[in-house]
């Protein structure tokens, strides 16, 4: 039931933010280097794809301050990271580097995809 509930928060935030149009504040290349000295690749993968241990978390559908207040206060098996772990701006060059993949392609820009439909 958790999942439903996030999956809609993450949906609503994904449509308030293409709506908004602005670029994410914070440094995208320090988050990068960020997010791999403080750790976060290993439970999120390199690019936040997830993994075994964490979630997918690109795209990123959160605000920057949703994503502090998360870091800071986890549900679930992720550590909390304090101000001396991360501070508040190295997370949001964390959000920089996050928010700087593309979107996923949908279906009809992937031509395997269409591929296997035409065959249908």
């Amino acid at each position: 039931m958790n999942r439903i509930i996030l999956l809609i928060f993450a949906a609503a935030a994904m449509a308030a933010a293409q709506q908004s149009g602005s670029t994410p504040e914070g440094d995208a290349a320090k988050g990068k280097v960020l997010f791999t000295k403080i750790g976060c690749y290993e439970c999120h993968g390199y690019a936040g794809q997830g993994g075994r241990a964490g979630a997918r978390i690109v795209p990123m559908v959160f605000r920057a301050q949703d994503l502090i207040r998360y870091v800071r206060r986890p549900a679930g098996e992720m550590p909390a990271y304090t101000e001396k772990s991360a501070t508040e701006e190295e997370l949001r060059d964390i959000y920089a580097y996050l928010k700087s993949f593309p979107p996923p392609k949908t279906v009809k820009e992937i031509p395997l995809l269409n591929q296997i439909k035409e065959r249908q």
